[in-house]
């Protein structure tokens, strides 16, 4: 059974820093690309950013790009979102995703809350 696991959300300050994990189980990690992804209140699930299975290709959402970094450990079976600068427009569920390309995800997190006060 593939299980993603969320961890790190909280309420931060803008301008605070937080670092969202996911741990994977049940898949063979390193096969799969992994993204992160949110959904604000009232709006649609956007892609915040997806690293490939080589941890050598990665993307950002305009909105984060230079605030957020992410990567991987294959090792661990972990994905990381180290997220600073934080802003309120930053609020969000966070959800991590699993799949065999970064054109489809097949496994997705429970999701964790990031809220950002201003």
């Amino acid at each position: 059974q593939v299980q993603l696991v969320e961890s790190g959300g909280g309420l931060v300050q803008a301008g605070g820093s937080l670092r969202l994990s996911c741990a994977a189980s049940g898949l063979t990690f390193s096969s799969y690309a992994t993204g992160w992804f949110r959904r604000a209140p009232g709006k649609q699930r956007e892609l915040v950013s997806r690293i490939r299975r080589s941890d050598k290709d990665t993307y950002y959402a305009d909105s984060v790009k230079g605030r957020f970094t992410i990567s991987r450990d294959n090792a661990k079976n972990t994905v990381d979102l180290q997220m600073n600068s934080l802003k309120p427009e930053d609020t969000a569920v966070y959800y991590c995703a699993a799949g065999p390309s970064v054109y489809g995800y097949d496994y997705w997190g429970q999701g964790t809350q990031v809220t950002v006060s201003s």
